[in-house]
């Protein structure tokens, strides 16, 4: 007799970067999910993805590559995070109303930020999904690496790394090259990445690299305002102000 298991229709929170590549590849390997959507975050008065500051085209070039539909979430440059939970709910029951019942995640081991993610999804029926939790961020890198996923850095935290880690591909030069208080994984906000090549995609994602820009931002003071339940990053409210970029421009063939 053969059983038949039918795959939990899912969407995944793409952010263009490694874990979400990574996270993306163990999933589409184990096949217990059919990942129906890739749902990513983008600021509309840019045109650029949320925190990490690539242009939607090099996103919709990846989304193309990989044969998965993306659906952008847009919202505007100062959000204030009553209009993030509104949009995001909205979304996600209307993701729930197309029986999509499962969300999956790039996160590792930062609880806050699932606990925030857990309790508002389960406000719409969906379970989160988090294939890297609690895996060690240097064993992830290396299995990312090996696995010949191809990541460059897009968007630094200016108080944890200088401008010349910005604009670079992620190999063992730069990871030898991290100071030793950050997680080389940029788990806590450091760095985010871009990933153009690697085993999820049909071809590689073409791109030149342009100039780099230092911008800097100011947080919100209402405690409300605030995801984050740890009370030591509340208070250490210039923790990631500052930032540098490295704008991509894709290569259309």
């Amino acid at each position: 007799m053969f059983y038949f298991y039918k795959m939990k229709k899912s969407y995944f929170n793409w952010s263009s970067g490694k874990d979400s590549s990574l996270a993306l590849y163990k999933v589409l390997q184990e096949k217990k999910y059919s990942v129906e959507k890739l749902i990513t975050n983008v600021n509309k008065d840019y045109q650029r993805v949320s925190m990490h500051g690539l242009h939607e085209s090099l996103l919709i070039a990846q989304a193309d590559s990989i044969g998965i539909p993306l659906e952008k979430i847009e919202f505007p440059a100062n959000v204030t995070m009553d209009l993030y939970n509104q949009k995001m709910k909205e979304k996600t029951a209307e993701l729930k109303s197309l029986g999509l019942e499962t969300a999956i995640f790039g996160d590792i081991f930062l609880e806050d930020l699932r606990n925030y993610r857990d309790t508002k999804l389960q406000e719409v029926g969906i379970t989160g999904v988090y294939p890297l939790w609690k895996n060690n961020t240097k064993e992830l890198l290396r299995e990312f690496l090996n696995l010949g996923f191809k990541t460059i850095t897009v968007c630094v935290n200016a108080k944890k790394l200088g401008e010349e880690f910005v604009g670079r591909i992620i190999d063992e030069n730069f990871i030898n090259d991290l100071p030793n208080d950050v997680d080389v994984c940029g788990e806590n906000g450091e760095f985010h990445t871009f990933c153009y090549d690697g085993p999820i995609f049909k071809k590689p994602i073409k791109f030149s690299i342009g100039e780099k820009v230092l911008k800097s931002y100011t947080l919100n003071d209402d405690d409300s305002d605030n995801c984050h339940q740890n009370k030591e990053e509340e208070n250490n409210k210039n923790y990631d102000t500052s930032f540098w970029y490295c704008d991509l421009k894709l290569i259309n063939e």
